[in-house]
């Protein structure tokens, strides 16, 4: 009973889920088995329900012609636009690796400093353990960190009405980050001879003054690699940045603001552009972007950590 159907329908709606329902789907194919299907065509959600065939005989049905038909059924792309008519998103990438890095390089140096100048044993290989468990947990755990704790916390905290924004993919990026920095920060302050610290303290410096005029003088390099292999780390992000930062294509006007990162860009939109087209074309030169990028990091820092050894 389509009258009994369509009834029940209604008493269903629910904010934009009423073509998703079961009973919808079913009262949508009867009204077109009954040739009622001009209202359905109009709204374009015929195609949802019923195959293509059926698609076809409703479309001859109005007079339609072969050709008319086909180029109605012909999947048609849709490029993504942003809010300013660009097709492209501006590279804010390096705002958020810049920002990350800022939080980052302190607190990776400092930790590289406690656990190389200032821990016994036993914290020394705890701290060590802890930062080897960071390095280890998965981006996509790291996304839903930024979603389900970060999110709420900068919302709290800051009285902002969205948390995913740049300052959430930020610290997701410098905590990402920091177990490099320590890693070969600490390898690098260890390179320092004893000598070094024997003489300052035999000088009389305290050891604050031996790291800060002694060690990090004489392991400079060797911090700056670290510190570069961090950017690295950070600019070919994908997946945490992907979760945590809103992926809005947007210019942000400050932290606060939710945006769409290059590496973002092309894992979200790969997928849904047609091989050879402009769209998949940009989406390459977006990817040969980044790789120029993070060579030319890495190659950098590679440089730095041979003049260490040499």
């Amino acid at each position: 009973d389509r009258e009994a159907l369509t009834q029940k329908v209604n008493q269903k709606q629910l904010d934009g889920f009423l073509w998703a329902t079961p009973d919808a789907i079913a009262a949508r194919k009867l009204d077109f088995v009954t040739n009622d299907t001009s209202s359905f065509i109009e709204n374009g959600i015929l195609g949802q329900t019923v195959s293509d065939a059926l698609r076809r005989h409703a479309l001859k049905a109005k007079g339609l012609q072969e050709s008319d038909i086909d180029a109605a059924l012909r999947p048609v792309e849709v490029e993504p636009v942003s809010p300013k008519g660009k097709n492209a998103p501006d590279p804010q990438k390096m705002f958020i690796a810049t920002l990350a890095m800022v939080m980052a390089v302190p607190l990776g140096l400092g930790a590289a400093v406690l656990v190389s100048e200032f821990c016994g044993g036993r914290a020394r290989e705890t701290l060590k353990v802890v930062i080897e468990l960071l390095a280890a947990i998965p981006s996509v755990v790291w996304g839903f960190i930024g979603i389900s704790v970060m999110n709420p916390l900068i919302q709290r905290v800051f009285g902002v009405p969205v948390g995913l924004n740049v300052l959430n993919g930020a610290l997701l990026l410098a905590l990402m980050s920091v177990p490099i920095i320590v890693s070969i920060g600490e390898d690098a302050l260890k390179a320092v001879p004893d000598s070094f610290r024997e003489a300052a303290l035999a000088l009389g410096a305290t050891r604050w003054e031996t790291v800060h005029r002694v060690l990090f003088p004489a392991a400079k390099n060797g911090l700056l690699a670290a510190v570069l292999l961090g950017v690295g780390r950070a600019i070919g992000e994908t997946m945490a940045v992907l979760m945590a930062t809103g992926h809005a294509i947007n210019i942000p006007k400050s932290i606060f603001d939710p945006v769409r990162t290059l590496t973002a860009t092309i894992a979200a939109e790969l997928g849904e552009a047609s091989a050879g087209s402009p769209h998949y074309q940009v989406l390459f030169v977006i990817g040969i972007l980044l790789f120029s990028i993070t060579f030319v990091v890495n190659v950098t820092a590679d440089i730095v950590v041979k003049g260490v050894r040499k």
